[in-house]
């Protein structure tokens, strides 16, 4: 099957279109001929050598694929064989099949296309955890970093829809427009002083929860904008992994720092926040209460491009490889 291998760490100079052997999955697991996969900022840092897949896991980069079923792994019954589902991977998405846990694939929501489909799975899987994990609730105020990425485009929305206020960051005036049509209440670039931004917006009271992809070079801004109670969750470390911090202030706001990864928890956690987006996000892609993000979609063969997009900042929304096309089945 044709596949991307990372030569060695470093940049997006380094993938390469090979060759390896069509894998075969075992108990519990099913094969999916891959109709696209989505990229995503792990991939970025795997590539660089500073993301390594946990033991056991393909050392290939995709964590979310779309496809059909292609074959199954002993004492699997669903999804069966034909089937087109969404799934969320530990890896080995950049490539013509992939196995995969059955219970971390989902149906495609109805009306998405399959391609596109590979485009929501991960971000709503982040998001739909770890605002369970910060407890928000409507009526309070969320920032969220990177307002017009995959995370940010999904994270927006959904965050209206639960009921919040919603602030978010972006790097520059054009993408303010994308982060308000997405429904952002409050938006600031993040070139500029962004945390007075945010404390002049909320009358210097702070915010109730942080979505944060940026980690340590945001930590400090981060935790001084908490309100009395605040939760600030880290999901990246696109700004480094170790900073300073005053717990003092932690102690004086009765505030909580939480840290997530999705791709380290074991299956059967990732299996349940599965299902939870099946639930709780699929109808709302269903109904168009939520969009599908701005897709940018290229051949497998050019993955160099994609991540090059995707590492510019110059991406809105999702970026995706086509690898099989729906059409050709």
């Amino acid at each position: 099957m044709r596949v991307i291998t990372v030569a060695q760490p470093g940049g997006p100079e380094e993938l390469r279109l090979t060759t390896t052997p069509i894998p075969e999955p075992g108990p519990g697991e099913v094969r999916l001929a891959v109709a696209a996969a989505g990229l995503n900022r792990a991939d970025l840092l795997q590539r660089r050598g500073f993301y390594p897949p946990p033991p056991g896991a393909s050392d290939i980069l995709g964590l979310e694929v779309s496809g059909w079923v292609d074959a199954l792994g002993p004492g699997v019954t669903a999804p069966v064989l034909g089937e087109p589902v969404v799934a969320l991977l530990t890896g080995g998405g950049y490539a013509e099949f992939a196995v995969v846990p059955a219970v971390q694939c989902a149906p495609v929501p109805r009306g998405v296309g399959l391609t596109e489909a590979a485009a929501i799975m991960e971000t709503a899987a982040t998001v739909v955890s770890n605002f369970d994990s910060i407890r928000v609730r409507p009526g309070e105020t969320i920032l969220i970093h990177g307002g017009t990425g995959g995370i940010g485009s999904f994270a927006i929305p959904y965050a209206k829809y639960l009921g919040l206020t919603v602030m978010t960051t972006v790097g520059r005036a054009a993408k303010a427009a994308h982060a308000r049509a997405a429904g952002a209440d409050v938006v600031v670039d993040y070139h500029e002083d962004w945390a007075a931004a945010v404390r002049a917006a909320t009358g210097g009271r702070g915010v109730d929860a942080i979505l944060d992809i940026i980690g340590a070079k945001y930590l400090e801004a981060n935790v001084g904008l908490l309100a009395h109670g605040g939760r600030l969750v880290v999901i990246g470390l696109q700004g480094g992994r170790k900073a300073t911090l005053d717990l003092n202030q932690l102690l004086t706001k009765a505030a909580t720092i939480t840290a997530t990864s999705l791709r380290l928890r074991p299956v059967a956690e990732k299996a349940a926040i599965v299902r939870a987006v099946v639930d709780r996000v699929w109808p709302l892609f269903e109904s168009g209460a939520i969009p599908l993000p701005p897709i940018t979609t290229f051949p497998l063969a050019d993955a160099r491009a994609a991540h090059e997009l995707l590492e510019s900042g110059e991406a809105r929304g999702k970026v995706l490889l086509s690898v099989n096309q729906p059409s050709g089945r």
